[in-house]
């Protein structure tokens, strides 16, 4: 996922101590804990899972929620665990982190970094990192519980703290509320969760209201041909040509065929064919990537990608039985909702933890996250998901001056700077906990 890049000019005036907010309280504990959590944090990095493979990683988690008071299960739609720490009357509240890690060779040179190989799911051997933050993410999930865990008196209701597995591929949500996760334990009266944000500095956080991050298809399209030899074409059906055709025509279905007001993406990010020069193949594949936030954009281009694919190669003279092969991949998932009013909550309890100065509102993006799953069973249940910034900020400051990136989520170079994000991340999310769930 790549977050926006709207950010408010105060943001650049955040420096690394979390003990500016206005809720002292809440900022030194986390302060606290977040200097015992360091070395948990360069664990977590050092030691990444690919999706589906989070074995190691889901037992520390569990460990440790166990040892911090909640009651734990396992292996709940793979490798998920969850905790339920009840404390009284009222609301329950579910916060949620990610675990698994994605196949990039890592190149930040930190001394930490991932020297993991693992083979996926294909029989490859890749290189693994953390290079959205998942790492991240964890750490402050066990640091908010266990700071959570300290000040019992403050809030009342049930926790129920939740670790998935596989949300690179956008499977684990669903295999977590497929396995019980709202029927066997407390079902949610909210859900809410954070993901680092490559550019936002250390010390802030965002909140996007409404519509946060997209709908995505993974969509895998074989293109069939008549092979032969590339000196008799005409005796030909080119699957690499029609492939060609297919690229360019799949871009009108939003330039014409979506309404302008409404976001759409369509990626063809790969696309494989042919063995030698002279010889005319039989097949192409493509695999696409598509965004949206509507169900009806998102319905719409999905058919699209098939009417066209067929369409070309009928124009093309195909035989039906060559017809195209159009799969949508099973790492899809709905858009991610933010309900407005579970984000103004955060909103106001971010204002109060840190001040206007370092809480941004933002702009829906079109990376996607399967988070928004929550949000959509027959409960409705509303669920919000803010940004943490993570870029030091004076690093941050010189790049927005000289106008140049930073380091994008799964990217090779990717690193949160540690004290001060860990900080921020369980000051957030405890002010969000003690806010749903203060004391009536």
């Amino acid at each position: 996922m790549k977050p926006f890049a709207v950010l408010l000019s105060a943001i650049l005036s955040v420096q690394w101590c979390c003990a500016q907010s206005s809720d002292s309280g809440i900022a030194a504990q986390a302060a606290q804990i977040a200097a015992t959590q360091e070395p948990l944090y360069k664990q977590l990095h050092a030691q990444p899972e690919l999706s589906n493979q989070e074995e190691k990683t889901a037992k520390l988690l569990a460990d440790d929620l166990e040892r911090t008071g909640f009651a734990v299960t396992r292996k709940v739609g793979g490798h998920g665990v969850v905790g339920v720490l009840k404390n009284g009357g009222g609301p329950t509240l579910l916060l949620r982190t990610d675990m698994d890690a994605l196949p990039v060779t890592e190149q930040t040179g930190a001394p930490y970094a991932s020297k993991i190989s693992a083979t996926d799911e294909k029989g490859n051997t890749v290189g693994v990192m953390h290079a959205c933050g998942h790492d991240m993410h964890m750490t402050v999930f066990l640091g908010t519980a266990r700071l959570l865990a300290q000040s019992k008196g403050k809030w009342r209701g049930t926790l129920v703290m939740i670790a998935q597995p596989a949300e690179e591929k956008v499977q684990g949500a669903k295999a977590m509320l497929a396995d019980g996760l709202f029927t066997r334990f407390p079902r949610p009266d909210y859900c809410v969760a954070l993901h680092c944000a490559p550019e936002l500095p250390a010390g802030a956080v965002g909140v996007t209201e409404g519509f946060a991050l997209a709908n995505v298809d993974s969509v895998d399209v074989t293109i069939r041909g008549v092979s032969g030899h590339g000196a008799w074409p005409h005796k030909t059906k080119d699957p690499i040509v029609l492939a060609a055709q297919t690229v360019l025509a799949l871009q009108t279905i939003v330039s014409r065929e979506t309404d302008p007001t409404q976001p759409a993406v369509v990626t063809v990010g790969s696309i494989h064919g042919g063995t030698k020069h002279n010889i005319i193949s039989d097949e192409v594949k493509l695999q696409l990537t598509l965004r949206s936030y509507s169900d009806e954009v998102r319905n719409h281009t999905l058919e699209a990608v098939k009417r066209i694919t067929r369409g070309l190669a009928q124009a093309a003279g195909l035989p039906e039985d060559r017809y195209p092969i159009v799969t949508i991949a099973n790492e899809s998932s709905p858009a991610t909702y933010n309900n407005p009013e579970l984000a103004q909550r955060l909103l106001r309890a971010f204002d109060n933890a840190f001040g206007k100065e370092r809480t941004v509102r933002t702009k829906p993006i079109m990376g996607a996250e399967d988070f928004g799953l929550f949000g959509r069973t027959e409960h409705k249940i509303p669920i919000c998901m803010f940004w943490l910034g993570t870029v030091e900020p004076a690093k941050f400051k010189e790049h927005q001056s000289a106008g140049k990136s930073l380091p994008a989520l799964h990217s090779s170079q990717y690193l949160p700077v540690i004290r001060p994000t860990l900080e921020t991340g369980i000051t957030a999310m405890a002010a969000v906990a003690f806010d749903l769930l203060a004391p009536r």
